[in-house]
């Protein structure tokens, strides 16, 4: 036993240990205690932080939440706001042609009375000429005095024809 190399290895091994194991133990039980702390250390770090992200996760899960439903409130306001505009358009547009309408209605009447006027002043004119001519053709061989009266009156008729037409016209754009 004690010629054997083991067994100085052994004794060497444990005399070391003896001698030194306290120290070396200590330096170990330091460094250990040392890295454990750090670890610990490191471990309450990354809590923290998670704590802080998982805050800053729903902190930001609920402004998308809130964005999402302000994009939602737009929209729909935007979709009642084209279809309030597209209304006010076709109103605008049917009262623009009932505009348009009216006064093309307006326009034909105006010409009709222009027209019935310029008929009646033909006519009346027409008329003043053959009842000259024929009261002159028969009268002829009459008295001077009932001449000039009969001209006078002759020529005073599409005046007094005029004048009616405009009464008629008057009291027909009235009613």
């Amino acid at each position: 036993m004690f010629h054997d190399q083991r067994f100085y290895v052994a004794l060497s091994f444990i005399l070391f240990f003896a001698i030194f194991g306290r120290k070396l133990w200590h330096a170990i039980t330091t460094a250990l205690d040392a890295r454990a702390e750090q670890v610990r250390s490191d471990l309450d770090e990354a809590g923290r932080l998670r704590r802080e992200a998982e805050k800053m996760l729903e902190d930001a899960t609920r402004e998308r939440e809130q964005a999402l439903a302000e994009a939602q409130a737009l929209i729909e306001r935007s979709r009642e706001e084209a279809a309030s505009i597209a209304e006010n358009a076709r109103r605008d547009a049917e009262a623009v042609a009932g505009r348009r309408e009216q006064m093309a209605r307006d326009r034909i009447q105006a010409s009709e009375r222009a027209a019935l006027r310029e008929v009646q002043d033909t006519a009346a004119s027409v008329a003043a000429q053959a009842v000259h001519a024929v009261l002159t053709h028969h009268l002829t061989e009459g008295n001077a005095t009932a001449n000039a009266l009969l001209d006078r009156g002759i020529e005073d008729l599409p005046n007094a024809l005029r004048a009616s037409n405009e009464s008629d016209a008057n009291d027909q754009h009235a009613a």
